[in-house]
């Protein structure tokens, strides 16, 4: 029997939720899937760009999650996009739940990773950048870039 592997080691990170989204906290989802979907999120054949997290029942969902169907997979391989349950406790669900309806808040995942050979999601309460607000941050990151650079030319 192989040692279990340790560590966190992400598979993939959604960069277009910074961008678009304020985070206001972060949470950790367990994830539902079948054995080809594992496999097909080690190779890194995972795109979370424009996926979202629903709340029904008191269960939590990601819509829109691309995990592209493994290639030495045959009749297991299931939909590229199908919504898959996340795993959470169901305190967790329903204070998020609260929060969607009552604020007017989203949930987007951020991030897909291994916990100890385990497959996590780590969803995101964010709330919506207006456009002023993306040009604002675009300008303190570039300014923070330049000051780095300025920096490094003086050493």
């Amino acid at each position: 029997m192989s040692p279990k592997a340790t560590g966190i080691k992400v598979a993939a990170q959604n960069r277009k939720a910074y961008h678009d989204y304020f985070i206001l906290e972060r949470y950790e989802a367990g994830i539902e899937l079948c054995g080809t979907e594992v496999k097909s999120i080690r190779a890194g054949t995972l795109n979370l760009k424009d996926s979202f997290c629903t709340i029904k029942n008191g269960e939590i969902f990601v819509r829109s999650m691309h995990i592209s169907p493994y290639e030495k997979g045959n009749i297991f391989n299931r939909d590229p996009v199908r919504p898959r349950r996340l795993l959470m406790h169901k305190r967790e669900i329903r204070k998020l739940a609260a929060k969607v309806q009552q604020e007017g808040l989203t949930l987007i995942p951020l991030s897909v990773y291994f916990k100890d050979s385990r497959v996590k999601l780590e969803i995101g309460l964010c709330k919506g950048k207006k456009l002023h607000d993306k040009r604002e941050s675009e300008a303190k990151r570039g300014a923070a870039r330049e000051i780095e650079r300025a920096i490094k030319e003086r050493e």
